[in-house]
Parts: structure tokens; sequence; C-alpha cells
């Protein structure tokens, strides 16, 4: 996910969430088979709106492994507005297993759900960037695909602690 201004005007600590709340945990079966459990300081964390302006994007990288191997989750989140919670929430899902060649995707929000989310203002109120502790369970009825090959892998549940940064249009000169 490309770093926007607002990304990268927030300092942040190692780990996900400054304050050591942050966690993904999820079950993916089919053509790997993994249960994860990742706590705040093993994992970053990174969201604020979709490109389109259609919801929120959350994003979680796992441990890095010495080989340069690591696995990331991407939740497009639909109909999800800032610091509003949400129930029955249309999701996307990509999985992308870095250093492997390695991506599979959902290809739709028709395929995921997530069933309760809430959102938590983190930092200083008011100014034109707005950080939120984002938290949210969910499963998917439907396998994610591999962009090449036949290779699917279904995330029958899912629940995360995440962040998403908002900031304010900045006029054009």
């Amino acid at each position: 996910m490309p770093q926007s201004a607002a990304h990268t005007a927030i300092p942040r600590a190692k780990g996900c969430l400054q304050n050591g709340n942050g966690y993904l945990r999820a079950r993916i079966r089919g053509a790997l088979n993994l249960d994860i459990d990742w706590h705040d300081t093993e994992i970053e964390c990174d969201g604020g709106p979709r490109p389109d302006g259609s919801g929120i994007r959350v994003s979680f990288a796992g441990p890095l492994h010495s080989d340069g191997r690591r696995l990331r989750m991407v939740f497009g989140v639909g109909s999800a507005q800032e610091g509003r919670p949400g129930r029955a929430l249309p999701t996307n899902l990509t999985v992308i297993f870095e250093g492997e060649q390695r991506l599979f995707a959902t290809r739709g929000e028709d395929r995921c759900t997530v069933d309760e989310l809430s959102q938590e203002r983190l930092g200083a109120l008011g100014g034109p960037i707005r950080s939120y502790r984002v938290v949210a369970r969910g499963f998917c009825v439907s396998p994610a695909s591999a962009l090449t090959g036949n290779e699917r892998i279904l995330v029958s549940s899912f629940d995360f602690a995440g962040r998403a940064v908002f900031a304010d249009e900045q006029p054009r000169r």
C-alpha cells in the first residue's frame, strides 16, 4: 500500500499501535493451512481511506523472516466511514506472500464480511490529520484465488485491531 502524506506525518514506534494493543488473528485453509495470531510488537499495520473513497483499507504485515519472506493481509472494508461503527460491511481481502511471488484475492466485496467494526480516536482531537484504532471481526464465505495458477485459500474467520489515518485534502496551488 503506498504511503500518503497522512501516513508519513505520524511517527510510530515499533509495532502496530503506540499503546501496544494491535493484533491480527485469522484462520486460513486450502492451498495453505495457517492459524495466524499476531500481536502488536511483531506486526506492522497501516490504514486509511480506500483510494476511491468507498470505505477503509487496513493492512497488516507479519513478522519478517530472515530470508525476506513475510505475510501481508489487506482488508478493504466497503461502506465504512471515518470514525463510525459498522455492521455487515462488504469486504475485499488480499493475502500477499511477500518474497514468494504469491498473491490471493477475493476479487470483489461479496465474498467476505466484517460483522462488526468499531473505531476509537487516537491522539489529539481536531487538526487536519486524524488517527483511529480500528477493531473488526468477520469471515469469508468464498475463497480467495491465486492471481496465477489455480490455488485457493479460504479465510474462514478474522479479527483485528489496527489503525487508520485520515487527512484533510490539501488545496492545490
